[in-house]
């Protein structure tokens, strides 16, 4: 019952889907959904994506990969080209083998369940003895699926230098190390 609870809490206040944050509007990205945007904002504008440390203090272990642009509002993963999920799936890949080897996870949240405007893939070690049966495998970053849904996505190695994507959820970043 707290679980439910608690998760109720997480979700009514992470509806991201009316985003308001405008870069050419000050007093709009002063709100905390539009955090990361403020964060997009201050890298190079020749950067397509990058890396940054999740200032979350119950996330001590989770980096956060970004695209520098801004996209529609909420940002989904659909409004980005082709080129640029690539960019963004190679580097959140990048950034976990880096810090975690082969025991790297990445994981996009469905859109009622984000609580930042700007798109993100979480960064993390995977939890063990997390893999469902719900998955494709796919070759590489350039064929991970692009939720046309609102829901999320999480991906992980596998042998052979292939990938699982597990689709069709909301939470996602469960799946990785706090």
């Amino acid at each position: 019952m707290l679980a439910a609870l608690a998760l109720t809490a997480v979700l009514a206040r992470a509806d991201i889907s009316h985003c308001a944050c405008d870069v050419a509007n000050p007093e709009s990205m002063a709100a905390r959904e539009c955090g990361l945007c403020r964060e997009a904002e201050k890298q190079s504008t020749d950067m397509v994506v990058f890396p940054l440390k999740d200032n979350n203090p119950r996330k001590p272990n989770r980096w956060l990969v970004l695209p520098r642009g801004h996209g529609k509002a909420g940002d989904p993963l659909a409004s980005m080209t082709a080129g640029q999920r690539t960019a963004l799936w190679t580097a959140a890949m990048e950034k976990g083998r880096e810090l975690w080897g082969d025991k790297w996870g990445a994981a996009y949240n469905g859109d009622i369940s984000r609580t930042q405007c700007h798109g993100h893939v979480h960064v993390g070690k995977l939890l063990d003895g997390i893999e469902t049966d719900n998955f494709i495998v796919v070759n590489g970053p350039a064929q991970i699926p692009t939720p046309k849904d609102g829901t999320g996505l999480w991906v992980h190695a596998i042998e052979g230098g292939k990938l699982h994507v597990h689709t069709g959820e909301q939470i996602t970043e469960t799946v990785l190390l706090r």
